[in-house]
């Protein structure tokens, strides 16, 4: 009732923020009640059923993809189209499964019969470019480009003098690495800490092209589902086929891969329209997610296994695949500081990019199908856990790099520095019990980006 009593400022806001107020819209204050209203709301179905959170992304869509438009018309069939879907997914959970019904999620099974729904109807959605304007946003830097790379080449460096060399012994007292043991000791800690770099740098990267394509602050490499594709391939490889490292390893590869290959076919008649990626992403993505969810309400003793993968832990490293792991990142982010022209270009609008001669649909594709191979690399070292793709490039931009070249350089420095400071920390916070990097960095990284935003005026 509260939502229907906003449904007219809800429609004015459509007009943009300046004609909206200039109507008389209190912007603040109905951002204040309307975000108040969906947190209660949320609340409210999580206290009661869980989290079945898809739903909220499936069912407007959805309605909008029927030909909902206006916010009257959305805010009455979304809560019917989302009761429809999940009424549908318990019952037949209900049904199907039998005396097991009751330890299977029904929002994980809502998620797999919603998820292929919203991929079918994906061709009609509506192609609306968000034309990115962070400069304007950006505080007006006070400094060259130079400055900012050269103190963020700087603390890389000493970060990881500080990670190979720094380390508490059996009493918890700290130590620099030196003497009889250094060579043994670099030998187990190296690998994971240029693995770590590495795949910190990676995420960076395909967040930074993300964003940039999108003109969204919040596009980051988690939500083109490739991470879920390669945690759905280790999921296989340990419930169905059991192999060791290798065997995960290749099922890992064969994942992502394959989720990254159905997001671009089904987005290729749109010329790979960013809105369409990023939502095919995401659909495949929840599905996976739920399907690995379903697996690990079975109680088998191998899902901790998989839980340790997907906590994002370096663990597993040695010299051959931090190796093999550096030299890709080295050539996947030296082809996205060459293709620096597209990423200056397209966030203008598909309008201008093509009146300056650029194909939209080999750009496009070229960018994705980077950003899903980084973030296919990175997620087979250090798991699915990518919030460092969300921040590296939030980071750089907050430090006054705006154009694509300085933007990408810093944030592969800033992402590989979060990784590397993530495993250190990891590692030696309640030695001799590591942490998992993934979530170290999560847990640090968070509380700082939130910090950095709410000074942006």
């Amino acid at each position: 009732m509260v939502c229907a009593l906003v449904i007219r400022p809800l429609s004015l806001l459509d007009l943009g923020e300046g004609n909206s107020a200039s109507l008389g819209v209190r912007l603040a204050r109905l951002r204040i009640v309307v975000v108040a209203c969906a947190v209660a709301l949320a609340a409210f179905v999580t206290s009661a059923v869980g989290v079945i959170g898809f739903i909220g992304l499936v069912a407007p869509t959805i309605a909008r993809l029927s030909g909902a438009r206006r916010p009257l018309q959305l805010i009455v069939w979304s809560p019917l189209i989302g009761a429809g879907l999940l009424f549908l997914a318990d019952s037949v959970l209900q049904l199907a499964a039998g005396g097991f019904g009751d330890f299977l999620p029904t929002g994980a099974v809502k998620t797999i019969f919603g998820s292929p729904l919203l991929l079918a109807l994906l061709p009609r959605l509506k192609i609306r470019h968000r034309i990115q304007q962070a400069a304007s946003r950006q505080r007006p830097r006070r400094w060259n480009a130079r400055v900012p790379l050269v103190i963020a080449s700087l603390g890389v460096l000493v970060l990881l003098i500080v990670s190979l060399f720094v380390g508490r012994g059996p009493g918890g007292g700290w130590f620099f690495l030196s003497g009889e043991f250094l060579d043994d000791i670099l030998a187990i800690r190296a690998p994971k800490v240029f693995a770590a770099l590495a795949s910190g740098a990676m995420l960076a990267v395909a967040g930074s092209i993300l964003q940039r394509l999108t003109g969204n602050e919040m596009a980051s490499p988690e939500v083109l589902g490739i991470s879920a594709g390669a945690t759905f391939g280790v999921a296989i490889a340990l419930f169905a086929v059991a192999p060791g490292f290798p065997g995960q390893f290749a099922f890992a590869v064969v994942g992502a891969i394959s989720v990254l290959a159905v997001i671009l076919l089904s987005s290729r008649r749109s010329n790979f329209a960013p809105e369409r990626v990023l939502l095919a992403g995401i659909a495949l993505s929840a599905m996976v997610d739920a399907v690995v969810g379903v697996l690990n309400s079975a109680g088998d003793p191998r899902a901790a296994l998989l839980m340790r993968w997907m906590s994002g832990s370096t663990y597993l490293m040695n010299g051959m695949t931090a190796a093999a792991e550096v030299a890709i990142a080295a050539v996947l982010i030296t082809v996205a500081l060459a293709a620096r022209r597209w990423l200056d270009i397209l966030p203008l609008g598909p309008a201008p990019s093509a009146a300056v001669g650029l194909l939209l649909s080999r750009s496009r594709l070229v960018l994705f199908g980077l950003g899903g191979l980084m973030t296919a690399a990175a997620t087979l070292t250090v798991g699915p856990l990518s919030f460092v793709g969300l921040m590296g490039p939030h980071l750089a931009r907050e430090a006054g790099l705006t154009r694509a070249l300085p933007q990408t350089i810093g944030a592969a420095l800033i992402g590989g520095g979060l990784m590397v400071a993530a495993d250190f920390v990891g590692r030696t916070i309640v030695a001799p019990y590591p942490i998992p990097a993934g979530l170290v960095s999560a847990l640090i990284g968070a509380p700082c980006l939130m910090f950095l935003l709410s000074r942006r005026r």
